[in-house]
This record gives structure tokens, sequence and C-alpha cells, in this order.
């Protein structure tokens, strides 16, 4: 048995960070994780695989599709889908050693195995109890099931699945036209994979700003992706290394199978609590199956939690800038998380991102605002490299001028992105932007003509 100040239940990027925090403010920490690797789902099978997938393979379409015109002329590269696959493992395993040595750095002792909470204030890993005067829950999230979709991680995947299929299939229906899925389907599009995505809505990417969305899939299809929306999924089935998707078009209800490679199930994440003894120790819980929190903290005493575990938008970033506040509160400091501007970003080519409110968002709250706009066709850099669809739309209070949100599609739309957080952070106004000398040529440039054009207008528009 040990005793700690704090024991996080998660190695992900909400635990490694609070653990890493807490240990800068003096506190002794330790972190349970079951994992061969700390990092969680994020850095092992979820957001830094699938972008060195991604690049990977935006690398092969550039060669495809955009080296000759630059005059870079010769024999278009053939895909060795083993070695792009140890380039991936060689990306996460850069990574998560970086944590381990992060938290050797820093004193955070890693107690390796499966936790569980038999009581307030102990934390059970195989067969040892270490005591805690705070516990917190990171245990992140978990594909969501489909019913009558049963997942092999074969021919029937999870992202998870997606990320080492054994071959590139010739063909690969995509469920659910989320963040995940257009992002997978997006790299194997690349790879010359027939890609249909189906989804139950009648837009692409709930939640996104309308405009954008519709963009976006104007985009994707000129690149080979195809969708059909309002289609409700009634079961998918493998067989011989084969699938069949069926599914009922809502507007007449009329049913259609699909003969695919292989299914990605793509229809969102769930909170992954079970198994810690929740239930038994009196922890309440929300309607979708979050922890109940208040501040981060639970119903029972010294016990806290964050990350996808709770309420809010599932993303890597929102935990980390929770385990950060809470590892001050628990270091007696004052943490605090802005929910207002929390940006999302998917990264495709073009690359979506945003912050802040939508235009639907502000119109439901009756709020008077003013839109700014500025197409990429106005922006040199982007033309120069091919990249040219997609705009840069900033959303600002009719009256005052303060900036309420930000869509981005375009070239490095989730660095960009940033630039309007840290403007929203602060309270600025769309002038303030507008009146910031940006380098030329540069992508960001777009931003700042959005922001003029939310006022006398851009210049180049």
């Amino acid at each position: 048995m040990a005793s700690f100040d704090v024991i996080i239940i998660g190695g992900g990027p909400g635990g490694y960070v609070c653990a890493i925090r807490c240990a800068q403010l003096g506190l002794k920490v330790g972190v349970v994780e079951g994992r061969d690797t700390l990092g969680g789902t994020c850095l092992n099978v979820g957001c830094i695989p699938s972008k060195a997938l991604l690049h990977a393979t935006h690398s092969l379409h550039e060669a495809e599709h955009n080296f000759a015109k630059m005059g870079l002329k010769g024999k278009s590269p053939s895909v060795d889908w083993d070695q792009m696959k140890a380039y991936k493992q060689e990306t996460i395993d850069g990574n998560t050693k970086g944590i381990e040595f992060l938290f050797k750095k820093n004193k955070v002792t890693w107690l390796k195995g499966w936790g569980t909470i038999p009581a307030a204030g102990q934390v059970k890993v195989g067969d040892e109890v270490h005591e805690a005067k705070s516990i917190v829950i990171a245990t992140g999230s978990e594909p969501a099931s489909l019913a009558g979709v049963e997942v092999d991680e074969k021919t029937i995947v999870t992202s998870t699945g997606a990320l080492v299929l054994n071959k590139i299939p010739k063909s690969m229906v995509v469920i659910g036209a989320g963040v995940i899925g257009l992002e997978m389907g997006s790299v194997y599009a690349r790879l010359g994979t027939e890609v249909t995505v189906v989804e139950y809505l009648d837009a692409i990417t709930p939640g996104m700003d309308a405009e954008v969305a519709k963009a976006f899939q104007k985009i994707l299809t000129k690149q080979g992706i195809k969708f059909i929306l309002g289609a409700a999924v009634q079961g998918a089935t493998a067989k011989g290394g084969k699938a069949k998707v069926t599914y009922k078009l809502r507007k007449d209800d009329s049913e259609v199978t699909l003969d695919t490679d292989c299914v990605l199930v793509a229809t969102g994440r769930k909170p992954y609590v079970d198994g810690l003894g929740l239930e038994a120790l009196g922890v309440e819980m929300e309607k979708r199956g979050q922890v109940k929190t208040h501040h981060f903290a639970t119903n029972i005493k010294g016990v806290y939690a964050l990350g996808d575990a709770i309420v809010g938008p599932m993303l890597a970033h929102k935990a980390e800038d929770e385990g950060m506040a809470l590892a001050e509160i628990l270091a007696g400091k004052s943490g605090h998380v802005n929910y207002d501007v929390i940006p999302g970003v998917i990264y495709t080519t073009p690359e979506v991102a945003s912050v802040g409110q939508t235009e639907e968002q502000l119109k439901e709250a009756g709020r008077a605002y003013k839109v700014g706009k500025f197409s990429f066709m106005g922006n040199a850099r982007a033309k120069a490299i091919f990249q040219a669809d997609g705009f840069v739309k900033i959303l600002a209070d009719k009256d005052t001028d303060r900036i309420l949100g930000a869509h981005i599609i375009g070239p490095m739309a989730g660095d960009l992105i940033h630039e309007v957080c840290v403007a929203m952070e602060f309270g600025a106004s769309a002038q303030d932007l507008a009146l910031t000398c940006h380098a030329h040529p540069t992508y960001s440039e777009a931003v700042r003509e959005a922001a003029l054009a939310c006022g006398d207008g851009a210049i180049h528009a």
C-alpha cells in the first residue's frame, strides 16, 4: 500500500495532464493505467495515429494530383500499407514514451493495472489498495455500439480496428458522418477505397455551422466520398471477409442493402466508467452515462471526474484544460475552464475548425449578429498550394462587434482558429482582429479579411 495526495485513474490527456500539473504544484501523485503505454485512446488508438495516416495519405494525394502541376515529374509512388502502419506506430511510440518520460521527470508514480474504487479515499490496483486524499476519474470513453451491428474489428470495425486493417479494402461503408467517420473515410478514399458514408441525419457533422457543413460535404464529394443522408442503419453483418449493411431511408421507409469489404462504425463514443465500482460507491450518474459533477466534484467527498467521463464535448484538449483546472483546485488554488471557447477541428483536407456559436445557435437565441466572410480564393498562399476551396466566417455581436464565434474551412484551419480563440478569451471585437497586422503571404490573412468584412469590408474580396 502507498499513500498519495492524488490518485488519477486513467493515463489519457485529461489524466496525465492533471497528474503532471498536480506534481508541479507540489502534490504526491499516482496514475492508474492498465495499458502497456500511457496516453490513453488519444495517443494510442485515436488522435495521434489517425493524424499520422491523414498526413501520409495527404502526401500521396499531393504526389498523385499536384506534383506534376508544380513541375515535379515522375512515377507516382506506390503504397506499402505495412510500412505506412509501421510509420504510424513509430509516431505512437514516440509520443507515449514522451509521456512516460514526463512522469519520471515530474516524479509521478505509474500504478500499472486497472483500478477500482472500493471506498472513498481508496483505489485498488490488482491486489493492492492505495490511499489518496483525492481520487480523479479520468477514464475517457469508448466507441458507442449500434443495435444490429456486431463489431469484430476485422471486417466490421470501430476507429480502433480501422487503424490496423490487414489490407486496404476496395470498398468501405462508414456509419456516421461525424469527425471520426469523415477523417478515417478520407484516409481510405485517398488510398483508393470506394467510401460511402451513411448518416441518420440530413446533414453531415452534426452541430457544425450549417453553411460550413454544406460546403464541406460538397468538397468531400468532389474528392470521391459518397453520402447517403437521412438513412437509419438497421444492421450490419460480416461473412467470409465481406459485409452487408442494411438501412432504411427516412423519407420513404424504403430498405436498401449495401455490399462492402469493410464497415466502419463511427456513431460516436460513450463514457468508459464500467468496472470502477461507482454504483456500489454511490456516485451519482447522468442519464447518458456520464459521471455527475459540480466543478469536477462528484457527490462523494474526495472523488472527482473530468474529460470524456463527464458532460461536455469529448475532446482531448477539453480534458486537458479540465485536468489543469482540477489540479489547481486540488492544490488549493482557483481552477477555471471557459467552455465557451473550446475549439473543434476536423483534420481532413481541407481542415475544418470552429469555436463559439454557430449562426443557427445565435438565431435560436434571438441574438442580433453580423457575419464577416472571406473566401480562400482571395488568399494568395492558399491558391499557391491548390487549397483555395473554403472560407473563414466570423460572427460578431451586431451592436458591440464582440466576436461570438468563428468557422473556418480551408488550409491549416486547425491552427488558424486559435487566433480567434485568444481574441475571444480577451473579449476582443472583430475590429480588434481587423486592425492587427498579419504577415503576408499567410493563410491567417484570410482571418483578418473576414474580420474586416464584419466592418467596412474585406480588401481582397
